[in-house]
């Protein structure tokens, strides 16, 4: 029995059109998941469902739920109908919470706005079953608790909670897992799984992650410009695939590229026993204060030429070692040499040592200052230097960077509003390379865009290791990422680096139970247009 049909639906803002003609349905306890790039119009679609579209928005067709036409309801009946028959998870919790709530607080709330007759112990004792069902039991994480004191995974199964507290008879989630590592995901991707068959609920899986759409969907809607341009029953899908689009997006979601060989070994960094501790708050008046080891006895090194992983979840420490490294933060205890020279010069980082390195982090655009034109933009670590390249050489300088990473002298001139996610984090790249630096640090720097665009960087990155023998450690939590674009990997598991070895050793014959417990973590892309 259809749950939700989508007919012919149509959607423009203003004067631009962001859908066209979306036809689609769910039934009772189906997953259905929808996957493109960016700007495809997934979310879009998900949000009309929900009618929470912004001012200007003008729909077409028709979305039925049941046996009702949500486009003709109005806003009294859709807030009823909004977690009684349809709950939505976003992609981040921690803004979808409200921080000065107890969880237990905010789950009740929404048992009771939709239930005016319900008391408040009794909303709150619905609420401890509702979060106990989704793997938060108040024996260890109390109703009292503020989203600040979970972690990410723990905080999305609040989310959840507040979401399925109602038990609707359908589900949206929007890149539900997208901020998550590994494991966290998949046990986010099996609780998910889990409440739609036990509830008979309709699942509509909004995500570009197209391992996890191989892995839990009934069925697939592949959309691009606001069409669906193939949709079909995942195993039959996958085997026939007849869009040239939907052939494009799984073959750069397995993308490999072909790194040259590494030089001759010659370290670089050398990181010995380095351990970081934060102070923690007093439990009492006069009790001495706590201390947490983010980075416990860590020891490892760079080898110059040498492309370097590191992986683990979150929380393990991979961010406290990377500002360590870049002496962003005083260690206590241990040393970290780059070039025989340390990052840190008694209590100040060591400025000579800091220029041989550079940083391209996860979100290009958060990087950098939008009233700036690129120009000045890449030309950031120049105050670096003692003696600054200027006028001829300046732009010289600019021009090789950006077509070194695949730009124009002409792209020098703009703002970074004008430009995609990927090539934002082309002129990040760009940015990192300008000083010819001896290490660049890699911070999760694919994990926010398509798989496309994200095929494209690493291809960049194995052209860049070609040109200018590029050193690097690349920090991430997508396994399929590491194993493409390094030579040596590094495990960490709370503070401690719990396994390291050639990367191909260490994913195919890993040795530690925790690393065993990633890889089988991770989602695996079928093989494509092979029978099953």
């Amino acid at each position: 029995m259809t749950l939700l049909s989508i007919e012919n639906l149509s959607l423009s803002i203003h004067q631009f059109d962001i859908l066209h003609d979306v036809t689609l349905s769910i039934a009772a306890g189906e997953i259905v998941a929808v996957t493109g790039e960016s700007g495809s119009g997934k979310s879009m679609t998900a949000l009309a469902t929900m009618q929470l579209l912004p001012k200007g928005a003008h729909t077409t067709g028709r979305i039925v739920l049941g046996d009702r036409e949500i486009t003709a309801l109005d806003e009294t009946t859709l807030c009823t109908m909004r977690g009684n028959d349809m709950g939505m998870v976003f992609q981040e919790p921690m803004t979808a919470l409200n921080p000065v709530q107890t969880i237990g607080a905010q789950v009740a709330e929404t048992i009771r706005i939709h239930d005016r007759t319900i008391t408040r112990a009794e909303a709150f004792d619905r609420a401890a079953e509702t979060l106990t069902r989704v793997g938060l039991p108040q024996d260890r994480f109390p109703l009292g608790r503020y989203p600040h004191e979970l972690s990410g995974g723990q905080r999305q199964r609040v989310v959840i909670a507040m979401a399925i507290a109602l038990q609707p008879r359908l589900l949206i989630a929007d890149e539900p897992t997208t901020a998550l590592d590994v494991t966290t995901q998949a046990q986010i991707l099996d609780l998910l799984k889990r409440l739609a068959k036990e509830d008979d609920m309709g699942l509509l899986m909004i995500t570009h992650d197209l391992a996890v759409v191989a892995d839990m969907a009934d069925r697939i809607v592949v959309m691009r410009n606001g069409k669906i341009v193939e949709q079909g029953e995942t195993g039959h899908l996958l085997r026939h695939m007849r869009h040239p689009y939907t052939k494009m997006l799984f073959e750069a979601s397995g993308h490999r590229v072909n790194l040259p060989a590494a030089p001759a070994p010659a370290p670089l960094m050398r990181v010995e026993r380095v351990i970081r501790d934060y102070r923690l708050p007093r439990t009492s008046v006069f009790g001495a204060p706590g201390s947490f080891r983010a980075v416990d006895d860590v020891s490892f090194t760079i080898q110059r030429g040498e492309r370097l992983g590191l992986v683990g979840e979150s929380g393990c420490g991979k961010s406290t070692l990377t500002r360590a490294l870049l002496g962003l933060e005083q260690v206590q205890g241990g040393s970290i040499m780059l070039d025989g020279e340390p990052v840190f010069t008694g209590t100040r980082p060591n400025l000579a040592v800091r220029r041989k390195m550079q940083v391209v982090f996860q979100d290009p655009f958060g990087s950098f200052n939008p009233r700036h034109r690129v120009d000045r933009l890449i030309t950031e670590p120049f105050h670096l230097l003692p003696d600054p390249p200027s006028g001829a050489a300046r732009t010289r300088a600019i021009d090789e960077a950006l077509l070194a990473v695949g730009l124009t002298p002409r792209d020098a001139t703009k703002y970074i509003h004008e430009f995609s996610g990927g090539q934002r984090q082309r002129i990040a790249i760009a940015r990192a390379l300008i000083i010819r630096p001896d290490l660049i640090l890699f911070d999760e720097a694919v994990s926010a865009l398509d798989v496309s665009v994200r095929a494209q960087i690493l291809d960049l990155l194995a052209e860049l290791c070609g040109a200018y023998d590029l050193t690097y450690l690349f920090i991430s939590h997508d396994l399929s990422v590491v194993r493409t674009v390094t030579d040596r990997v590094l495990v960490m598991k709370s503070g401690k680096i719990v396994e390291e070895g050639l990367t191909k050793d260490v994913f195919e014959r890993p040795q530690h139970p925790y690393t065993k417990t990633l890889i089988d973590a991770a989602p695996i892309l079928p093989d494509i247009g092979v029978p099953a």
